[in-house]
């Protein structure tokens, strides 16, 4: 039986897939097929890390053979050896996996560095700087990531030998200050270790391969995995590759370079790059960089090469390219390329374009973009005008465009712990790290005083759709006082700034925001999601203001009109709390008299404003007792207003209590406690529509009856609506086509549709109301626990956010297919959060609903998602 492969080196790259080995191996062999310089090396298998897990952190014995048989392979076509002391193989050790975690896992440079390999490489290359410089940072790379030594500790020691020599950088340290940093170094890995720093080159790469392989369950890793749904990853694989080195002087560099603008999309060569520097220094901003069009100035040649490389590679992969490079003495490699992550702006302009240039087609350029994207363009910018007597404190690099204004915090923890008390925070770093991915999430801005347009601040806010200014290098951030210093003046812990990511600016004190202006580009992706979905898409609006905004979003129709926040208004509260405190008939439809002017006004404008789209009318569903005031100060006031006994009214409150509101009097049930109330709210929706069609403005109401579980309920609130509906239509000498509906929100009602579908015309589900009682959690006090069942993986995902299909799912299927046998052409619905969810979006397009309904700004998101439905499915 043959052995098992578990190592592969990149000429056996053909016929084999991401998932076994990565994205980034399968990247480089690629590149290595279109004759581009790569660096040689070989992969360890995504199984062989999968294995790795299950066996105690151990992988088999043929797999540490072919590891050391690839090894010497590549010792052979390099000329060199691993840990020889004459002429020694140095490799890099990257971690992948089959999709792409940028930063998450862990990568160790200069591996098989020792005492005796520097020696004879400073002898080589008659650079002994290059040599000591590369000991010292892999010395902190392999402590920090494979030993597990703090960070600080080495920035710590660092810092001590730079200021003790009186400089600033790193790259103005001699060879005799870097010796000693090594020292100290290595006095770090002992204080924190008890154990000396490893000398043997095939013990670090043992060491190496067991560290990355372990860094595919760090925290920031499962972070991300959790942030992206990004599931079924069968582990990390392990690339060792020969190392090229730029910090062998001015005529060696490195950068990070895209083929097009991530953070605006503009088709425009850009990146950055440092000369004298190992890729690290790009990335984790410890060094603010170059444009990369500023290379063509310093070394052309390469520059040239580059361009038509990135051209090349755009062209092959059909989508913009993000690019790392090392130039080793005059000569270019390169080191990796893949799909770039890039903002909500930077995707849809890059779509649009791309297929304007024929590089991709409709379909490509709708799927190209993600939907939830779409909500960093709906983003709020900066007003102008407030600019103008704003006082501006610094301007740095303009790293992720939008605005952003919060409280600062100067860590992740304190971001995070922010974050969930409900505070709008910005984190504040010298620069960021991997590590700081959950407060980055959690923050509204990200603000740097180092790093470039390619730093890991930059490239982690892009991606996340942050507003970010990096390189701000007039700060001073001192972590420990948690005090921010911008020229002279001192901010603290909690003071508010604003920052604008499309300009660098940073402004102290909160600015005004204003609604975006969309671009061409957006109409033109919305153009297309529309040519290829079929879920109708419509809003949830209760307001002319919402109504219009979401017209411009081009809703088709309003899904959910919630008649209760109309009740609230301050014009009509005092007399619904009349209607409440009433002690007979007579004395409800008085006060509902009043309220009815209003509800018909409301009616009018929102049916006037959408000019012929069907407007769907939810009519009261919260019990009465959340009209009533439970203060005694209330209370008194509104005895003084309403000249009734304070008494009289707390035993009205005290009558209308409920031990589980969510459960008890509201909905369909008020109606036939209370029939007056869907007569007014019939009469108010019908002489709107009237009144319309008297101006010759097309009105299409949709009446629907909320909580419904029995059909007897709404064959009870179908004889009011009927009744009242045709004599307010007689009265008008008008007829009005108006539809009867019922919300599916009680399980009981979905699992008898079938019946319900005989009377009800349309259907819509209310599936917050449908989660809360199928899975028998209060919405409202769930979120207390939901967070723990997410981490323990108890739930993928939070219920309320996004459909459970195996439950609540199949209580919606079921429904469907009930009410399709009872009317054939029957249209079903869906409104409440669940409405803009793509995942959930998904599952209502694939079980044969016509529309969903979301609040205006979750329009557009729901458009596209539903055309990623249409396509994929």
């Amino acid at each position: 039986m043959p052995t098992k492969q578990y190592v592969y080196s990149f000429s056996e790259w053909k016929g084999l897939g991401k998932d076994l080995l990565w994205w980034k191996w399968a990247n480089l062999a690629e590149m290595v097929s279109l004759g581009m310089p790569i660096p040689d090396w070989f992969t360890i298998t995504t199984e062989t890390c999968d294995i790795f897990y299950k066996n105690n952190k151990t992988y088999p014995v043929e797999a540490t053979e072919q590891i050391e048989a690839h090894l010497v392979e590549l010792e052979t076509k390099m000329g060199k050896k691993l840990g020889d002391a004459n002429d020694p193989l140095l490799v890099s050790v990257r971690s992948g996996a089959a999709a792409s975690l940028p930063g998450m896992m862990d990568t160790v440079l200069n591996l098989g560095l020792n005492d005796e390999s520097v020696v004879w490489i400073a002898t080589k290359t008659g650079n002994e700087r290059f040599a000591r410089d590369s000991y010292r940072r892999f010395i902190q790379m392999f402590g920090d990531v494979v030993m597990e030594v703090p960070h600080h500790d080495f920035e710590k020691a660092l810092q001590g030998v730079k200021d003790k020599r009186g400089v600033k950088l790193d790259t103005e340290l001699d060879t005799d200050a870097l010796k000693e940093v090594v020292q100290n170094y290595k006095a770090v890995v002992q204080a924190a270790k008890g154990t000396s720093f490893p000398n043997d080159p095939r013990q670090q790469l043992k060491m190496a391969i067991d560290a990355v392989f372990g860094s595919r369950n760090n925290d920031r890793a499962i972070y991300y995995r959790k942030m992206n749904d990004i599931k079924g990853l069968l582990g990390t694989a392990v690339n060792v590759q020969s190392m090229v080195f730029g910090n062998m002087g001015e005529t060696s560099g490195t950068g990070v370079c895209f083929s097009r603008n991530p953070a605006t999309g503009e088709n425009k060569f850009y990146g950055e790059f440092l000369m004298n520097a190992q890729g690290e220094d790009v990335v984790a901003g410890i060094r603010t960089p170059q444009t990369i069009d500023t290379l063509a100035g310093v070394m052309p040649e390469c520059y040239d090469q580059l361009v038509e490389i990135y051209k090349r590679l755009e062209q092959h992969y059909h989508d913009m390219q993000d690019m790392e490079f090392t130039i080793q003495e005059g000569k270019l490699y390169m080191l990796q390329t893949r799909n770039g992550k890039r903002t909500g702006a930077a995707a849809v302009k890059i779509a649009v374009e791309m297929l304007a240039e024929g590089l991709i087609d409709e379909k490509t350029a709708v799927l190209r973009v993600a939907p939830n994207q779409l909500d960093e363009l709906l983003h709020k910018q900066i007003d102008k005008a407030a600019k103008t007597n704003a006082e501006l404190l610094t301007k740095g690099l303009p790293a992720s465009p939008g605005a952003a204004v919060g409280q600062v915090v100067f860590n992740a923890q304190d971001a995070h712990n922010w974050n969930e008390d409900g505070k709008k925070v910005i984190l504040v770093r010298l620069e960021t790290s991997p590590e700081d991915i959950q407060g980055m999430a959690a923050s509204q801005g990200i603000l740097t005083a180092r790093g470039g347009m390619t730093s890991h601040a930059a490239v982690v806010a892009r991606w996340m759709g942050k507003c970010c200014v990096s390189g701000a290098s007039e700060i001073s951030v001192d972590e420990h006082t948690k005090t921010l210093t911008i020229n002279g003046k001192v901010l603290n812990e909690g003071d508010i700034i604003t920052l604008d990511g499309s300009t660098g600016e940073v402004f102290n004190g909160g600015l005004t925001v204003v609604d975006p202006e969309l671009s061409g580009d957006f109409a033109k992706l919305m153009e297309l999601a529309d040519k290829y979905r079929t879920l109708k898409i419509r809003t949830n609006a209760d307001t002319p203001r919402d109504t219009a905004q979401a017209k411009t979003f081009w809703a088709e129709g309003i899904g959910l009109c919630r008649t209760e926040h109309m009740f609230f208004a301050e014009d009509r509260i005092l007399a619904m709390r009349e209607m409440i405190l009433a002690d007979d008939v007579d004395g409800r439809k008085r006060a509902l008299a009043k309220i009815l002017p209003y509800q018909k006004g409301d009616f009018y404008e929102l049916m006037k404003i959408l000019e012929g789209l069907p407007v769907t009318i939810r009519f009261l569903d919260p019990p009465l007792h959340e009209f009533l005031p439970t203060e005694d100060k209330d209370i008194q006031a509104l005895s003084a207003e309403m000249w009734i006994s304070a008494e009289k009214i707390r035993e009205r409150v005290e009558a209308l209590h409920e031990f589980n509101p969510m459960l008890g009097h509201r909905g369909c049930r008020l109606a036939i406690t209370y029939p007056e109330i869907a007569e007014m709210q019939t009469e108010a929706v019908i002489s709107a529509a009237c009144e319309l069609k008297k101006e010759w403005i097309d009105a299409r109401p949709e009446i629907m009856i909320p909580l419904v579980g029995f059909k007897s309920e709404l064959d009870f609130n179908e004889q009011i609506v009927r009744r009242v509906a045709k004599e307010t239509m007689a009265k008008y000498g008008i007829d009005v086509e108006y539809k009867f509906w019922t919300m599916i929100e009680v399980p009981r009602g979905a699992v008898t549709a079938d019946e319900i579908a005989q009377t009800a015309e349309f259907f819509s589900f209310g599936t917050n109301d449908l989660t809360q009682m199928g899975l028998g959690f209060s919405r409202d006090d769930a979120g207390k626990f939901i967070k723990e069942y997410l981490e323990k993986n108890i739930f993928e995902k939070d219920p309320f956010q996004t459909i459970d299909e195996m439950g609540v799912g199949r209580l919606v299927r079921q429904a469907v297919e009930g009410w399709k046998a009872t009317r054939p052409d029957i249209k079903l619905g869906v409104c409440w959060e669940h409405g803009w969810d793509p995942a959930s979006i998904d599952f209502f397009h694939r079980i044969g609903l016509a529309y969903v309904s979301c609040s205006p700004y979750r329009v557009p998101i729901a458009r596209l998602a539903a055309a990623h439905s249409a396509l994929l499915n």
